[in-house]
C-alpha cells in the first residue's frame, strides 16, 4: 500500500520524497515512473543523479574518463532503467540526451525544464547541496528525491534529507511517503534484516530516552 501512495504522489506531485530503507523499491518505482513519463511525451528528458560519495570507503583515484570514473557511483541507477528499456533504445536514448545520468555536483548553474528528475541516495547530500538541487527545477519538471536515513555517509553526519519535511511539508505540490520493513520486495532475510535494525533502533531510542529522564529527575 505504501508503494501504491508512493506511485500515485509521484504523478500527482510536482516533488515527491520516498524514504525508506533497501529493497523498498525507492529508486525502482521512481524509474519506472520517469520511463513512463518519458515515453508518453509527458516529459523531455529524465536526469538521474546521486551524490558522489563512498559507503564507508575511501576508493581514491579512479583511472579513465570521466563517464568511467563516475560510472561506480551510477551504477544502481542504469540496473533500473535497463529493467524498462531494451539495451539499443537506452543507448539512443542517452545518446540523444534525452536520458542523462550525472553526479549531484553537476547540476549547479542548471535550470531543468520539462524534465523528470530523480535524486538519489539523498540522505548522503549536505543540506547546501538538497538546496541547489530543489532551486534547479525549472517549467515542466518532476522531482523525487529517494533516501534512507539509516544510511547516512556524508561527512560528520550532515544530511540534507534528515528533518526536510519539518522545512517543506507545509508547500502545495509537495508529498512525503515512508516505507518501512514490510515494504521491502527482495529476498526474505533482507526483509527481515531491515526488520531487526528497526527494531535495534527503535529500542535504542528508548533506552536512550529513559536515562535522559532519569538523568534529568
Amino acid at each position: 500500500e505504501a508503494q501504491k501512495a508512493y506511485v500515485a504522489n509521484l504523478f500527482q506531485h510536482e516533488l515527491g520524497f520516498g524514504i525508506g530503507p533497501a529493497g523498498t523499491g525507492k529508486t525502482y518505482l521512481a524509474v519506472a515512473v520517469g520511463v513512463t513519463m518519458l515515453i508518453s511525451g509527458a516529459v523531455e528528458k529524465i536526469i538521474l543523479s546521486r551524490p558522489a560519495v563512498e559507503a564507508g570507503e575511501r576508493l581514491g583515484f579512479l583511472p579513465g574518463t570521466q563517464d568511467e570514473k563516475i560510472d561506480p557511483y551510477m551504477q544502481p541507477l542504469y540496473d533500473a532503467l535497463n529493467d524498462f528499456l531494451p539495451g539499443k533504445q537506452l543507448a539512443k536514448l542517452r545518446e540523444e540526451k534525452a536520458i542523462e545520468i550525472a553526479p549531484l555536483a553537476f547540476m549547479r548553474g542548471r535550470t531543468l525544464n520539462n524534465s523528470f528528475i530523480i535524486l538519489d541516495e539523498a540522505q548522503n547530500t549536505t543540506p547546501e547541496q538538497m538546496k541547489m538541487l530543489l532551486t534547479r527545477v525549472g517549467f515542466g519538471s518532476k522531482v523525487v528525491i529517494t533516501g534512507d536515513v539509516s544510511q547516512i555517509d556524508v561527512p560528520d553526519g550532515r544530511s540534507g534529507l534528515v528533518g526536510l519535511e519539518k522545512k517543506l511539508g507545509h508547500i502545495d505540490s509537495l508529498a512525503f511517503v515512508y516505507l518501512d520493513g514490510s515494504d521491502v520486495v527482495r529476498h526474505r532475510i533482507v526483509a527481515d534484516i531491515v526488520a531487526a535494525y528497526e527494531r535495534f533502533t527503535n529500542a535504542e531510542a528508548r533506552r536512550s530516552s529513559a536515562r535522559k529522564a532519569v538523568s534529568d529527575d
